[in-house]
């Protein structure tokens, strides 16, 4: 504790992906709803630009030095300074941390492979130590079939207070490994609460129709996938363009996601604008007022679904097929290798006037069961936390 004050750290977030910094603003808004006077840490970044101090400021973040010395070895620089000291430089230490809520989203999983799984093993036997209490927030899990990611995940399950897997597929994954637990829980993705912002220079009488790339469909998918998913995304927004829906492209992530964005452009029409926003609260604001979207990036697809916006996805993991299962329109899951007519009969599924809200409204009745789920765990960690 701070002062007689409690402190929260959030992990596995950032500013970069506008997903998790999204997930960081649904952390904060309810962990300050229920704790109006706790700090707030976050570990800075081995990459600058992940985790700014600039931004990190901005939202009144304390500072945690890194658990493992291979990333800050000069981390016992700061257990050697007297408490005032760190005060004055808003600096906590991991003994100090009171909960950490871990906000990874896809990090846990043979996909990433082994750094990601031992680390939190290393770090949930220390928090445990430190009397600290662990949340996993929702997000995917798995495969789990590399030996030390098995050991690491057993591990850490023996020393987290509570894990919520966000889809079916995701705690299959983690009962395989560890068995059913008590701790261990299914809740959907939390950023549904967070309310989004219309930016003021966000012209949607020009823009409607949101198309969202995603580079990890060319560096995380196998390589007829790989190769095909431009093409598929260029079909897309040609057929949309033609169609008279004013397709634009709106960038969630980084210079590569830029590159897919413009070689899109390049291939249909000078005329699709590309927006550049960096606030994911106004993200989700431009996706609330679109009339449909075709997307690849996941925080983008729930900031759709969750409004009711019809959407299409072509996805990289098994948490894309989930999502679309739980708002009650799997079909919107789509293959890049599918042939032209196909993408255009799918396409036509969320255009036309009929069908398009048909499933507007199935995805908003999901949407407030989704949302009341939600509810419920950030009931049952406040709980879980005050004990």
């Amino acid at each position: 504790m701070l002062n007689g004050k409690k402190i929260i750290e959030i992990r596995k977030t950032g500013f970069v992906n506008k997903g998790a910094e999204l997930m960081l603003f649904a952390v904060l808004e309810k962990m300050q709803q229920s704790y109006s006077d706790a700090k707030f840490a976050m570990v800075p970044s081995s990459s600058i630009s992940h985790a700014p101090y600039t931004r990190r400021a901005k939202l009144g973040l304390y500072q945690k030095p890194h658990l493992l010395r291979r990333e800050g070895k000069f981390d016992w620089i700061w257990y050697l300074l007297p408490k005032n000291v760190r005060d004055m430089y808003g600096v906590v230490l991991n003994r100090e941390v009171d909960v950490v809520m871990d906000a990874a989203g896809f990090a846990y999983s043979d996909q990433w492979g082994t750094v990601s799984c031992l680390e939190l093993a290393v770090s949930c036997k220390q928090w445990r130590k430190n009397g600290t209490k662990v949340v996993l927030l929702p997000q995917a899990f798995g495969p789990f079939k590399n030996w030390l990611n098995r050991k690491a995940i057993k591990i850490a399950f023996d020393h987290a207070d509570l894990v919520f897997a966000r889809d079916k597929i995701s705690y299959d994954y983690l009962v395989e490994v560890v068995g059913e637990r008590p701790n261990l829980k299914l809740a959907p993705d939390f950023t549904n609460l967070i309310d989004g912002v219309v930016p003021d220079s966000f012209d949607k009488s020009s823009n409607r129709f949101c198309i969202v790339p995603n580079y990890r469909m060319v560096d995380k998918t196998s390589k007829v996938a790989s190769e095909a998913y431009l093409p598929f995304m260029i079909e897309v927004t040609r057929y949309a363009y033609e169609k008279g829906q004013k397709p634009f492209i709106l960038v969630h992530e980084g210079a590569n996601d830029l590159m897919l964005a413009e070689e899109i452009r390049n291939a249909v029409s000078a005329e699709i604008q590309i927006i550049k926003e960096t606030d994911p609260l106004k993200i989700k604001g431009i996706l609330s007022v679109s009339s449909g979207t075709v997307g690849s990036r996941f925080h983008g697809l729930v900031s759709a679904l969750s409004q009711g916006v019809p959407a299409l996805a072509t996805g990289w993991s098994h948490k894309y097929q989930m999502l679309f299962e739980d708002y009650g329109f799997p079909e919107g899951l789509l293959e890049v290798t599918m042939s032209k007519n196909q993408i255009h009969s799918k396409l036509d599924l969320i255009t036309n006037e009929a069908t398009k809200l048909d499933i507007s409204n199935k995805l908003k009745i999901n949407s407030i069961r989704m949302k009341s789920e939600v509810e419920g765990m950030w009931r049952e960690i406040i709980e879980t936390v005050n004990k």
